[in-house]
């Protein structure tokens, strides 16, 4: 785990110290960030991924943990696609229906007030993001700069992976969706990605939950495709596929006698 923003110290061995500073401003009275901030959490999230390569890791998962983040995570979303806040934003951790209204008000306030640049990734991190999603979008490209397949979980991690692919599409190829986050702005962005996640079980939950799930099944994928035998070395004859394939092994008179 890293810290790259937490707004107290972290004295625990299992967290990394790669604070950028003691959280992020209020985006709607300045930008959250600077710029250079916003970079330095980016280096934070690419190192660790060099990291972890150079120590044998052979697939990464990208997660977070934190409170507020579904918030910005839709407000970056929402400046990347030229989406409005009603259609990116969820409800995050469970809120009332007037916590919900203000939380859509906030999205579409801080937009109105930096008017991040689309096409200036960094830029819309440093004005309306958050420290996690700057170092996540960090470990993506990190992994791709490895040739390192990386997960991505929910709404957060997808929200930084497509920051990364804005920044260098070619990042995109080394990035598997998991599950599909229960949040309201997951879709539209797996979709801006071109990915398809392969695991629907309706979950709210980010902190990396998704990734180990997705391990199982690129484990199990590669198991098929490394170790199965193929119709040639289990001596099956394949020829019946010939039609099959080409999709008149039944005439429709003949299926009508089965």
């Amino acid at each position: 785990m890293i810290d790259v923003g937490v707004m107290c110290d972290v004295p625990c061995e299992q967290v990394i110290d790669k604070k950028v500073a003691y959280g992020t401003q209020n985006f709607l009275r300045a930008p959250a960030m600077t710029r250079q901030q916003a970079l330095a959490a980016l280096k934070a999230g690419v190192e660790q991924a060099c990291i972890a390569k150079a120590e044998g890791v052979e697939i990464l998962g990208v997660g977070e943990m934190g409170i507020g983040n579904t918030t910005t995570s839709s407000v970056v979303l929402a400046a990347l696609t030229g989406l409005d806040a009603e259609r990116v934003t969820g409800r995050g951790g469970g809120l009332t229906d007037g916590a919900f209204d203000r939380k859509k008000q906030v999205v579409a306030a801080g937009l109105e007030l930096h008017r991040p640049d689309p096409a200036d990734p960094i830029d819309v991190l440093a004005k309306v993001g958050g420290f996690d999603l700057c170092a996540m979008c960090g470990a993506f490209l990190g992994a791709a700069a490895e040739r390192l397949p990386v997960v991505i979980d929910g709404f957060i991690s997808v929200v930084a992976a497509l920051c990364a692919a804005r920044l260098c599409p070619d990042a995109r190829d080394y990035m598997i969706a998991s599950h599909v986050s229960f949040e309201r702005g997951y879709l539209p962005a797996v979709k801006e990605l071109g990915l398809e996640p392969f695991l629907q079980m309706d979950m709210r939950l980010g902190e990396g939950s998704g990734c180990p799930l997705a391990f199982l099944t690129v484990e199990a994928a590669c198991a098929v495709m490394n170790e199965m035998a193929t119709f040639e070395q289990a001596a099956i004859d394949d020829g019946y596929l010939a039609d099959i394939r080409r999709g008149d092994a039944f005439t429709v008179k003949e299926q009508g006698k089965a």
